[in-house]
């Protein structure tokens, strides 16, 4: 029986990596997959999914108002597995149907993102897959103190800590760093913020 599946880990712990691989040892047994990347993600252009270790693959690209459903029902029915890498951007209503997915097409959907963003905060996408993936794992990165981390701090031009803006920011290692809650909140504490 099919499952949805939320692997989730802070900025940098090989998310886009690991569901590269996953796609890669899907079809290296000759099963079908249909990799999903939400439009909101632009960094790589706009249909392209890339790795920092250099791994990459082409995408369907579902805008907020895609009824993802649909889309699987009317081509994709025949697929072993669903991946979408920044699943974060998904709306609540996709994360919704993409369960009805794994329910009615017996089809694996694996979600791969952020739980968080810079402050903390659930993404909306983020929260409804905490609500009702089948399975939720953790995917580890480490703070430079050696803990784990767990917070995506923003960072601006100068490479400071910001503790204000728009959720969505796109960006990598020149806009995030992963950090552990001590390190970030003494961080916070220091500009005089609580």
């Amino acid at each position: 029986m099919a499952k949805l599946y939320f692997k989730y880990g802070a900025m940098g712990s090989s998310k886009t990596a690991q569901a590269l691989i996953t796609k890669f040892n899907y079809e290296e047994r000759n099963m079908k997959v249909l990799l999903l990347k939400p439009s909101t993600d632009t960094r790589d252009g706009a249909s392209l999914v890339r790795s920092r270790i250099g791994l990459e693959a082409e995408a369907t690209v579902i805008a907020p108002d895609c009824d993802v459903y649909e889309l699987i029902k009317n081509g994709y029915t025949d697929c072993e597995a669903v991946i979408v890498d920044e699943c974060q951007f998904l709306t609540p209503e996709q994360v919704d149907q993409l369960g009805e997915v794994t329910i009615d097409f017996d089809i694996a959907v694996l979600c791969f993102g952020l739980r968080t963003d810079f402050l903390t905060h659930f993404f909306p996408g983020s929260q409804r897959l905490m609500e009702i993936a089948e399975s939720i794992t953790e995917i580890k990165m480490v703070c430079d103190c050696g803990a784990k981390a767990t917070v995506n701090a923003r960072l601006d031009d100068e490479g400071k800590i910001v503790f204000e803006g728009e959720q969505v920011v796109l960006g990598g290692n020149d806009r995030y760093k992963a950090m552990c809650r001590r390190c970030w909140l003494n961080e916070k504490r220091k500009r005089g913020l609580r």
